[in-house]
């Protein structure tokens, strides 16, 4: 139960220091306030102490513990609302000297004596309850932690410098699927454009069974892949264990209308209103005089079978359907049908050992007696090996011992996995074992690694996510600290890649500079995260694929993942007054009625709501807490001035949308560290504003457009226009390549910049951009409107050239270290 551990000693380490903020703060003069608070902070300091303690001891905790250390967490997460909220309730108190601010400060005790009041009530009542808190844990026996370490020995790394973290993302690389071969010649046959001239007028299925971890899905994919080409078109859909027919139909119509070369977006206006009978006229005429093939993904029951066959169009062409499933009746419904049905089997020996290894391949010299041991009790399941092997590849790091004791430490940490895992999962193969083998894994995560698996419960099955996004909202919801000299972002980066190297999370795609770009959780580890988090009232899950309990517990972290009538009820009968985070895909239509109702949120996530307005966002602006706000692929069009009141705000994403430009109240925004805008698709970009360059706090600037009436002393003043070079803006950022010197080898672009404005006022884009001294990342998606001819050019230096980092220092002037220089759409405009 780390996770608790973990989870509680975050909460009240970062309540401790807000504690301590407070309290310097004249509005907690409050009569007997201040030494209400000075309680609270003195109890969760001796709090967290103990908690530090658990954490070093590691290993399981009996049902006290956890139950204490779960009391400590909420009133922890009470305490933190509380302070949270203060700030909103009572405004900025009146501040300097004179008598008109006398004035002011007098009206503004009087107006906020009631709110005063009741703060100093709660914060009365907090202190009771951690007074109790402290008390029970001495009444009821709960054990201090020996001094030692404990028996896993894994929670020892949770403070100290990992030696050698596992291998970077680009040098596991991804492998093709093993054991895949017999299965695919063997199902090959089924999918023949003669086979399929054969049954032209009546639907084909295929169905693939066994239970979880087998390898269902990635065989079904590959066969999509590899076979998918022989169709008109194709889709793939995933069905869920909370089964909604309009919601598949309705993700089938939107994967094959973006396949179609003349789609148009307004042809799916109001697609999340269509009725099961609209949706399955719109299927039919996309499928019309088409031959198709759907893979259908993870059926759970033959009526939802049933249900899904029914809906699906027959026509001259044929129709070729696959499902998988975990349910021997849905595949033997299939079967009735005239379908074919193919069970999936365990790897083989050999196939095991080569998966084993591919895994493990940078542990060298594993005794195969104990390899043969341990993939025996995997009982040749891909998921199972996948997880144990990236286990022992977190354990066999190489460095973190002398090499005269790297065969005895090898043997040990084999014994010790072998040892932790179950005997009859090779006897009986069952999704309970899988489960179990799981649990054993988890467990031997330290607690930080352990907070940050299971916020992927706030993503749907089967979700491709993006790990700078992922890193971001870690760092926001603040389960990422610095260590040992290393940023935030380096911790959280570290975080990440420890999890791919433990195979809990699976690369999908790569960057350029071969880092992971995208990844994915396999279903069965979502699965366990899903119950999870859901039982340790971490994250909060509505309209998932997963069937979880109503939370008995006020919610703290919510992710809706879809917004018909039976989850906005769902949502309504809920305690959000305490979400700390919300997450919203696809569409905000469940969160109208209780906007107003999240008050202290700080992480808000609504990428793809199309139907988010301008009037929501307006409130949205309303939360003083929001450290994170996603606006990505959403409808709207401008930001309110009253975003400047988001006073925290560190991530701004708003990309794929039509904001071209930001109000001057963005200066406000003093802790912004990433500004991602810009849309490629409109070729739209955000125009830099003086009141961007004023938030010095900017680490990234993404998607801008940089042209001016005025260029500073590159202007060529007897004409509208002027010049200005990428070489002098790295000379301005103090951009240099490892040598000390800023080079102009890489590209030569001739323009010329037309008097448009942006609002730069009299400041140049250099100068101005000079202004941001924490800058690292630069991407530009549009340099204005240029004339070809110009004897001027921007010269990149080869060291800033996107995908290369430069180890450069500032300068003594306000020059930034600038990491990474991007043009993305450096393209003529107009020619004369």
């Amino acid at each position: 139960m780390d996770l608790i551990v973990g989870a509680s000693n975050d909460a009240v380490k970062s309540l401790v220091n807000k504690l301590g903020s407070l309290l310097a703060q004249e509005y907690t003069l409050i009569r007997d306030v201040r030494d209400d608070i000075q309680y609270i902070n003195d109890e969760l300091a001796s709090m967290q102490a103990f908690l530090n303690r658990l954490k070093r001891e590691g290993g399981s905790h009996d049902e006290q513990r956890q139950d204490w250390m779960k009391q400590v967490r909420e009133v922890a997460y009470d305490i933190e609302d509380c302070v949270d909220s203060v700030s909103h309730r009572l405004g900025g108190e009146p501040r300097g000297s004179g008598r008109l601010v006398a004035l002011r400060r007098a009206w503004y005790l009087l107006a906020t004596l009631y709110a005063r009041r009741c703060i100093a009530a709660e914060i009365g009542n907090l202190k009771v309850r951690a007074q109790h808190v402290g008390e029970r844990r001495t009444r009821y026996g709960v054990e201090n932690p020996a001094s030692g370490g404990g028996p896993g020995g894994e929670a020892e790394g949770d403070d100290a410098p990992r030696d050698s973290p596992l291998p970077p993302p680009q040098l596991i690389g991804n492998t093709e699927p093993v054991g895949m071969d017999e299965a695919m010649e063997e199902l090959q046959p089924w999918f023949t454009m003669e086979n399929v001239d054969d049954h032209r007028h009546q639907l084909r299925f295929l169905a693939i069974v066994g239970f979880g971890g087998l390898g269902k899905t990635t065989l079904a994919m590959v066969l999509y892949r590899n076979f998918g080409d022989k169709f008109d078109c194709r889709a793939t859909v995933l069905a869920s264990q909370k089964f909604h027919l309009q919601a598949l139909l309705r993700g089938l119509v939107k994967q094959l209308h973006e396949k179609q070369a003349a789609a148009s977006k307004s042809q799916l206006h109001g697609i999340e209103e269509w009725g099961e009978e609209v949706l399955k006229k719109k299927l039919a005429d996309q499928l019309k005089d088409k031959r198709y093939l759907l893979l259908i993904d993870d059926i759970w029951s033959v009526s939802a079978w049933e249900n899904i066959r029914d809906s699906l169009p027959k026509n001259d062409k044929g129709g070729s359907i696959v499902v998988t499933t975990r349910f021997k009746s849905v595949a033997e419904a299939c079967r009735r049908q005239h379908g074919h049905v193919y069970e999936q089997k365990p790897l083989g020996e050999k196939n095991a050992h080569k998966l084993f290894h591919q895994i493990i391949s940078s542990a060298r010299d594993v005794p195969t007696f104990y390899a043969e041991t341990i993939l025996e009790k995997c009982g040749g399941l891909p998921l199972v090996i996948i997880v144990v092997a990236g286990l022992l590849a977190s354990k066999l790091k190489s460095g973190t011992y002398r090499e005269v004791d790297r065969y005895r430490e090898i043997d040990r940490h084999l014994v010790e996995v072998g040892k932790d895992l179950p005997e009859e999962l090779s006897k009986n193969l069952t999704t309970e074992g899988v489960t179990h083998i799981l649990s054993r894994c988890y467990n031997h995560l330290p607690a930080d690694l352990k907070t940050c698996l299971l916020y992927l419960s706030m993503f749907p099955k089967g979700c491709w996510i993006s790990r700078k996004c992922l890193i971001r909202k870690w760092i926001a919801e603040g389960f990422i600290t610095e260590k040992h000299g290393k940023t935030v972002e380096e911790v959280a980066e570290e975080c990440f890649n420890e999890l791919i190297g433990r195979s809990l999370i699976r690369t999908i795609n790569n960057s350029s500079n071969g880092k992971v770009k995208r990844c994915q959780i396999h279903d069965m580890v979502h699965e366990f995260i899903v119950f999870k988090s859901s039982e340790e009232n971490f994250i909060t899950v509505v309209g998932g694929h997963w069937q979880t309990p109503f939370p008995c517990y006020k919610v703290r972290r919510l992710s809706v993942h879809k917004s018909d009538q039976q989850e906005k009820e769902t949502v309504e009968r809920m305690k959000l007054s305490h979400v700390r985070s919300l997450t919203a895909l696809e569409s905000f239509t469940a969160l109208h009625s209780t906007l107003l109702k999240f008050q202290i949120l700080q992480v808000l996530d609504l990428e793809g709501c199309k139907d988010l307005s301008f009037h929501q966002l307006k409130k949205i602006c309303k939360m003083p807490q929001l450290k994170y706000l996603s606006l990505r692929r959403t409808s709207i069009n401008m930001i309110p001035k009253k975003i400047g009141r988001l006073e925290n705000l560190e991530v701004l994403d708003i990309r794929e949308t039509n904001v071209w430009i930001l109000p001057s109240s963005v200066e406000h925004l003093k802790r912004l560290v990433h500004l991602l805008a810009g849309n490629k698709k409109s070729r739209i970009a955000l125009k830099l504003t003086e009141g961007i360059t004023k938030i010095t706090a900017l680490q990234t600037l993404s998607g801008i457009e940089i042209c001016g009436s005025s260029i500073g002393d590159n202007m060529d003043r007897s004409t509208k226009g002027g010049t200005v070079t990428v070489k002098e803006l790295a000379k301005s950022t103090g951009a240099k390549n490892r040598d000390g010197c800023c080079h102009s080898r890489l590209f030569t672009t001739h323009f010329r910049c037309k008097g448009a404005t942006t609002g730069l006022g009299k400041l140049g884009p250099v100068a101005a951009l000079e202004n941001l001294t924490n800058l690292k990342k630069l991407t530009i998606y549009r340099l204005g409107s240029f004339t070809d001819g110009d004897n001027a050019s921007w010269t990149a230096s080869s060291i800033l050239h996107r995908r290369h980092r430069s180890t450069c220092k500032p300068s003594a002037s306000r020059a930034s270290c600038l990491k990474y220089l991007s043009g993305l759409g450096a393209y003529t405009t107009s020619k004369s």
